[in-house]
């Protein structure tokens, strides 16, 4: 892949909020602070989730089943009710009404949602009467690319083919925000490098965003800038993509060797056996005795998904 890769000045992130290395605050398309949600007969819950998605950036959503990825874009889309906190898009908070910002944003879950009894023919009719910002001229486009039969039910759709639809729609109504729920997922491995490069496409001109979730890391790590991991309903991390892999690492290490690493810096740590696995957030202020191994987001995610967080260091 790898036809778009794009480079950024961003180097840190306040409260959640990107910045540049001159230190001017860039404009966020998203933003979500103290969001908590609670089920009914349920110990699930959102718990503070605080997190932005800056303009014209990619950001990765990463946590294994049931741990509030979905809950939570179901917050912003309005299709769940919030408890408490706040969510804004485009600078402005959410409200049930406003038809006109739930427009700029295109969502695609792992289920498609549209009538199987429709063809995509007659499925692009319903869309020019839903979204006024409806391009079927770039529809059919992406139909043609995906090679999607026109007068083919969709109930006859195989998982991939609904996929690449639900893409298309998405692309096709002038979204500024585009949020993505294992949209890569049923995808042949042409296929999703196909999906990514348009990815990469859709934000290249600096004006739009992403926010998507995947099972496949390795998708995420293609096109990510900032990376979000999520574990029970809590954030755990939140870190540039460039800076994880630069600055963080992996320790294997005794218990008594543990006690010498700056607590700071452990994000988490996982004991297997008589053998400790620390994920740190600086490798460079390590003791020089002690080996690390490289991280790559699938590594760092396991460890999260199966480890104990440090409560100290920065979630």
């Amino acid at each position: 892949m790898g036809k778009l890769r794009r480079t950024y000045a961003r180097i840190a992130t306040i409260d959640g909020i990107w910045y540049e290395s001159g230190g001017e605050r860039m404009e966020n398309i998203l933003e979500l602070k103290d969001v908590c949600k609670t089920y009914p007969n349920s110990d699930f819950k959102l718990d503070d989730i605080t997190f932005s998605v800056p303009t014209g950036s990619i950001v990765g959503f990463i946590g294994e089943n049931g741990a509030g990825k979905t809950t939570t874009m179901g917050t912003v889309l309005g299709t769940l009710k919030k408890d408490s906190g706040s969510i804004k898009l485009f600078g402005k908070n959410i409200t049930a009404n406003d038809i006109a910002q739930k427009e700029k944003v295109g969502a695609v879950f792992d289920a498609m949602n549209f009538s199987e009894n429709l063809n995509v023919k007659q499925l692009a009719n319903v869309m020019r009467h839903i979204y006024k910002q409806w391009d079927e001229e770039r529809f059919f486009q992406y139909v043609r690319q995906f090679s999607l039969p026109v007068k083919t039910n969709i109930q006859g759709f195989s998982r991939g083919m609904s996929m690449k639809l639900s893409i298309a729609v998405a692309l096709s109504h002038d979204a500024k925000l585009l949020m993505l729920d294992e949209a890569t997922a049923g995808l042949d491995p042409v296929a999703r490098e196909e999906i990514l490069d348009l990815l990469l496409e859709y934000v290249s001109n600096g004006e739009r965003a992403i926010f998507l979730s995947s099972h496949i890391t390795s998708d995420i790590e293609k096109i990510a800038d900032e990376l979000i991991f999520i574990k029970k309903g809590r954030i755990m991390l939140r870190v540039h993509r460039n800076e994880l892999l630069q600055k963080y690492a992996i320790i294997v290490c005794k218990p008594n060797e543990y006690k010498h690493i700056d607590h700071q810096s452990i994000v988490v740590y996982r004991q297997k056996g008589d053998v400790m696995e620390v994920l740190v957030s600086n490798k460079h202020n390590l003791p020089s005795s002690m080996k690390t191994i490289p991280v790559s987001i699938d590594d760092v995610s396991l460890l999260i998904m199966k480890g104990e967080h440090n409560e100290r260091s920065f979630a």
